[in-house]
């Protein structure tokens, strides 16, 4: 594992003060095209709580049957997402949504789909409590993790309070905000490469950022905006997910979602919340469509009439253009006893 180096927030404000909150502080050692990784406050990184979080994060003694972990459905050899359209949980259980990425997951404001986590401290738990996932109790949790002896000296170690399900979060968030790739031909070329988007690659990240109006809400270098939006993906389940109103209530956020991270997006199939997209061509034709019709469609999906050959130009640019080039491989942890 890297050492990272960490440097206070008055650095920063010196460069982008309306940005970035106040006495925070922030992940230097990062792949280029990577910016901002945000360390809490209440939870500063050390070697020995990434390793930790490393450990749980790969242990399936974490759910209730001790059959699936973290590393089930954020499989590193997929992207860190899962391979299938819903993920398997405890006893055969489905999840209702498609797993997302981890890749640079702390680049993301809020968590989930549907923004339902405010921090990955917070987000780290959830899945552990869901009965279609993990499905174990947090007091359970604590217990066999303190059952551990392994686990219960390096919780001690590094938590003046040892094992609670807070420092599980704590430990699990260190570890995925690690989870860094960048370096991809789009970053070389805004690193100042003028070669690095060549041919093909380069009308894409043109047609990307212009015709096909994908950085409307992909916006650059983050490849987000932090916002919902409304798509038109899974309409014939929308009576099941109504998105980002299953948690404010309101009529117009039926159908919004979160706007995904791209990058190493080739590794992540299938796409979008519902995983109803298996390739970046089925992307590009539904985007290139105007998505799907209905009441509370984004003002920016609209039909938008790319030929046959800058389609292609679009995938390969999303395939090719994104692909990082210090991609995060973690070899699974030996794991404690």
């Amino acid at each position: 594992m890297p050492r990272f180096v960490f440097l206070f927030a008055w650095f920063f404000l010196l460069i982008e003060p309306a940005h970035l909150p106040a006495q925070s502080t922030y992940l230097s050692d990062v792949p280029l095209g990577i910016d901002w990784i945000i360390i809490p406050d209440d939870n500063q990184m050390s070697d020995a709580k990434i390793e930790l979080g490393k450990q749980l994060f790969f242990d399936p003694r974490l759910s209730g049957d001790q059959t699936v972990s973290c590393a089930t459905c954020h499989d590193p050899n997929h992207g860190w997402a899962d391979k299938q359209r819903f993920s398997q949980g405890v006893r055969g259980e489905k999840t209702s949504r498609n797993v997302p990425s981890i890749v640079n997951v702390g680049l993301h404001r809020t968590f989930f789909w549907d923004g339902r986590a405010a921090s990955l401290e917070e987000q780290a738990l959830f899945p552990l409590e869901n009965r279609a996932e993990m499905d174990i109790r947090l007091d359970q949790l604590e217990q066999r993790l303190h059952d551990i002896a392994g686990y219960r000296r390096q919780f001690d170690a590094i938590f003046p309070d040892g094992v609670t399900a807070k420092n599980v979060g704590r430990a699990l968030a260190a570890f995925q905000r690690t989870i860094l790739a960048g370096e991809t031909p789009y970053d070389q070329f805004r690193g100042g490469h003028a070669d690095a988007l060549d041919g093909e690659i380069g009308v894409g990240n043109g047609l990307f950022f212009g015709k096909a109006h994908c950085g409307n809400c992909h916006i650059a270098k983050v490849y987000t905006d932090h916002q919902f939006h409304n798509i038109g993906s899974g309409l014939e389940t929308s009576g099941k997910d109504r998105g980002l109103a299953e948690r404010t209530g309101r009529q117009e956020d039926v159908g919004k979602f979160r706007t995904p991270l791209l990058r190493d997006l080739a590794l992540t199939a299938p796409y979008f919340h519902d995983g109803s997209k298996a390739t970046l061509e089925d992307v590009v034709d539904f985007y290139n469509e105007g998505g799907g019709k209905n009441p509370n469609l984004d003002p920016h999906i609209v039909p938008l009439n790319l030929t046959a050959a800058e389609k292609q130009a679009l995938v390969t640019f999303l395939r090719e253009g994104l692909r990082s080039r210090d991609y995060p491989h973690v070899e699974k942890p030996l794991l404690p006893e």
